[in-house]
């Protein structure tokens, strides 16, 4: 799945725990990534573009989407997996996110 771009936003990455799939905007579950746009600092910028680039590599083939309600913000909350490999536990295996606990990580140290 391609990276989102201006223009309308059916089946594209926002960053590293949101996508955007047949016009739904999901966050994934249990899953922070660094900030793109509204990163504290240079060092959580780039490691926001290269956890985004990352979820572009892991999105190819039909995504499964297990929804488990809505975020304050009206964002699907979902677990998805895609080749059978859920996501965001894919990144967070490699260091492109963490594990939610409550709160935004510090991505600047």
């Amino acid at each position: 799945m391609p990276a989102c771009s201006s223009g309308a936003r059916i089946n594209c990455v926002v960053d590293g725990d949101t996508v955007w799939i047949d016009g739904e905007k999901i966050r994934l579950l249990n899953v922070d990534a660094p900030e793109i746009g509204q990163a504290d600092c240079r060092a959580e910028r780039q490691r926001g573009i290269a956890a985004r680039d990352r979820m572009v590599q892991l999105t190819t083939g039909r995504p499964e989407i297990f929804r488990q309600g809505k975020d304050r913000y009206g964002r699907t909350l979902a677990h998805v997996r895609f080749a059978g490999r859920d996501i965001g536990e894919a990144l967070i295996a490699t260091g492109h996110a963490r594990r939610w606990e409550g709160r935004k990580a510090d991505w600047c140290r």
